[in-house]
């Protein structure tokens, strides 16, 4: 790979304003393709779910999903926008190794949705507006392996495999207007913005939108103009950023290389690049210009799709709480700030944190557990809170088990830690373990006197109103009951036995 030139991220920024347009293409969770019957399944054979349709073979003939319909109109009604009274599809012409018929099925100058937008909000709480111009409906490619070469792409490869399986499946493109105004924040606001879409997608129930793999993919487009001109300038298109952090990656550093290529006066070239993961670069792909004509023209085979306002109306009335508005909610119910939730968010926490509060927690207890020891053992194990071997119900349990008084904090953590390690639901690991508190008061009486006994000065120093100093003897009590005392209760106790008030 070679080395590309960059300027520092401030001395772009203190120059150049960045301009950016995101295309987020969605794979919809359909059972069967677009315009065909064959089968959505993930990790079947390769080209097992093919037919003469989506192969591209002569006389078969394509049927519109209707499903797929749906779950676009949906997601256009979930942007504010507006949905076409009537469009039709179109067939995209170039070569595609992965599409066997050439072409692709796509809308064109007649999106099924238009003119919406989308609310995003920024870590520190700041709303950032992005306009939607389109989204529209078409089909995926299918999918090339290249084999023998070092990178795994068609350079120095010595063959390519090719899978239909994929060749089909229903997409829905999400097409911003120019995104202007964010300025230094520019990369936040992909970020956030694909976030945002993601959840709005997963709250839809139409895509599970695995990013990790290849459900939703955004294409960043960015350009540069000098700081106090209107005209932009000419753009580059990172293609497939399939993270989060890879799309927040991909905008900075292709704004550090405009501003590179631009400040020693050379021409950025209007291109596809291609994001590499290992270091959040991006490298040429194929030349883009204005010029290109996909030579698109109304597809003859299918008839094009008027949906009944009736209809329309019927989907937008039964659009689910959107995830913005159902964040802000939670937020009061739970009495959090606008951080701590963004935290929450962060850590992929919500759904946890509320599915652990149906099972029977209070949101302090669900918040504590999720963003506290499992949010920990998730970062050492480098995993997400979700891919964590615990369910909810069994972090609610664990926190009426506190609640009743056999656990306390120390042996609330031990007995998680005994779930996560596959030694079985909450009430069996403490079982197993012995982890009860001890709350017999005999027991307790006991190992306070022998406390107090091994320790007479720190009881002198009670007994002349150093009350802190029995944070000691508590301290012994914890040890001697290897931890399954209830610290408050011990504390009580020596007091009691050594006549001092609480």
């Amino acid at each position: 790979m070679t080395v590309t030139d960059l300027v520092s991220y401030e001395d772009a920024l203190a120059s150049y304003d960045p301009v950016m347009g995101l295309e987020v293409h969605v794979e919809l969770g359909t059972k069967t393709k677009m315009f065909c019957g064959c089968a959505t399944t993930l990790g079947a054979d390769a080209n097992a779910q093919t037919c003469p349709t989506c192969l591209g073979l002569p006389g078969s003939l394509p049927v519109v999903n209707a499903i797929g319909v749906e779950s676009a109109i949906k997601i256009g009604l979930a942007l504010n926008c507006s949905i076409a009274e009537w469009c039709r599809f179109a067939r995209k012409n170039y070569f595609y190794p992965d599409m066997p018929k050439n072409f692709q099925t796509s809308q064109y100058d007649e999106p099924i949705a238009y003119d919406g937008y989308l609310d995003v909000q920024l870590e520190d709480g700041e709303v950032f507006r992005v306009e939607i111009e389109r989204a529209h409906m078409e089909e995926d490619t299918g999918k090339s392996t290249h084999v023998g070469g070092a990178t795994g792409r068609i350079h120095g490869a010595s063959h390519s495999l090719l899978d239909y399986n994929r060749a089909g499946i229903p997409l829905i493109e999400i097409v911003t207007k120019p995104i202007e105004g964010a300025g230094e924040r520019a990369p936040e606001v992909a970020k956030a913005y694909v976030a945002e879409l993601r959840e709005l997608i997963r709250a839809l129930g139409v895509s599970e939108a695995r990013m990790e793999m290849g459900q939703m993919r955004c294409d960043v487009n960015l350009s540069l103009r000098p700081n106090g001109t209107e005209t932009f300038g000419t753009r580059s298109e990172t293609k497939n950023v399939n993270s989060l952090r890879s799309v927040e990656r991909a905008a900075r550093f292709e704004i550090q290389r405009h501003a590179a290529v631009l400040s020693s006066g050379g021409t950025i070239v209007q291109e596809t690049r291609h994001f590499h993961e290992e270091d959040g670069s991006t490298t040429a792909g194929r030349i883009k210009d204005n010029a290109e004509d996909y030579r698109y023209f109304p597809e003859p085979d299918l008839v094009p799709v008027a949906p009944a306002r009736a209809w329309v109306e019927e989907l937008r009335a039964a659009l689910p709480e959107l995830p913005r508005v159902r964040r802000n909610r939670l937020r009061e119910e739970w009495g959090v700030s606008a951080h701590d939730m963004q935290s929450i968010l962060n850590a992929g926490a919500v759904d946890l944190i509320v599915a652990t509060i149906e099972a029977g927690a209070g949101s302090a207890a669900a918040r504590k557990w999720w963003m506290g020891e499992l949010a920990r053992r998730a970062n050492e194990d480098g995993v997400e809170l979700s891919a964590l071997p615990i369910t909810p119900a069994q972090v609610a349990r664990v926190a009426a088990l506190v609640d009743e008084g056999s656990l306390n904090d120390k042996l609330a953590r031990q007995t998680i830690e005994g779930v996560l390690a596959g030694e079985g639901d909450p009430d069996t690991v403490v079982e197993k373990r012995g982890l009860k508190v001890v709350s017999d008061e005999g027991a307790l009486g006991a190992a306070v006197d022998e406390a107090i006994a091994g320790n007479a000065a720190i009881a002198d120093k009670i007994r002349g109103g150093k009350v802190a100093a029995a944070g000691a003897l508590v301290g012994a009590v914890m040890k001697a009951t290897r931890g399954q005392a209830d610290a408050a209760r011990v504390r009580e106790l020596i007091l009691e036995k050594l006549g001092v008030e609480g």
